[in-house]
């Protein structure tokens, strides 16, 4: 029974079959190890990251004693919930985000990680709820995330929005018009929008 450490792209948990292509964190424990239940508190503090599968052949035990680990379908699905790269297990994309976020805001000099932990914080959440942002489709970058509808998202890519599900994307859509609600945080649009590449599901192949 898979445990409900999958994340959509509004950053919920919940439990599926599918494990995702990326792996994160949030700063810590926040699960039960004794139960593995739901949470309630869905984070353990503001720093959201994302990782690679596979980092120096490190085995885990899985929602045990130290922070709780969660799984993404891709990279847009983790930047969509407010997570970031790596600095560790990703070191290079972590720098190419931040540069791009860095260009993006004409900043004099790169931020410390923990400031751009604190910046993403208010852009992804109000309290414990799904922070949206209001936004006009047109001027959205590849790889931004709006929802279609409650529980339903389109990741957009080139002239297409592709439907979001825990395995992959599903169909291909025509693009939105007008306004739209994003999920992805207005900096990470910024980092999108200046040059940073995300991870894409490898079922964007059958998609193009």
């Amino acid at each position: 029974m898979p445990l409900p450490n999958r994340i959509r792209p509004d950053g919920s948990l919940f439990a599926d079959p599918a494990r995702g292509e990326l792996f994160g964190n949030r700063g810590g424990r926040f699960h039960d190890p004794e139960t593995q239940a739901l949470p309630e508190r869905a984070y353990a503090s503001r720093q959201w990251i994302c990782c690679v599968l596979d980092f120096k052949n490190r085995r885990r035990e899985v929602w045990g004693r130290f922070y709780t680990e969660l799984f993404f379908c891709d990279e847009v699905t983790a930047l969509a919930a407010g997570h970031r790269p790596c600095m560790e297990c990703r070191r290079a994309d972590a720098l190419s985000y931040r540069a791009a976020l860095v260009r993006g805001l004409g900043l004099n000099e790169a931020p410390l990680f923990p400031e751009i932990d604190r910046l993403l914080d208010g852009e992804r959440r109000i309290g414990r709820a799904k922070r949206l942002h209001r936004l006009p489709a047109d001027d959205l970058p590849d790889g931004a995330m709006v929802e279609a509808a409650p529980g339903e998202w389109l990741a957009l890519r080139g002239k297409a929005a592709l439907l979001w599900t825990p395995a992959g994307y599903a169909e291909k859509q025509a693009r939105p018009a007008g306004f739209v609600a994003v999920v992805t945080p207005p900096s990470t649009l910024v980092a999108l929008a200046n040059g940073y590449q995300p991870r894409w599901h490898s079922s964007v192949a059958n998609s193009a």
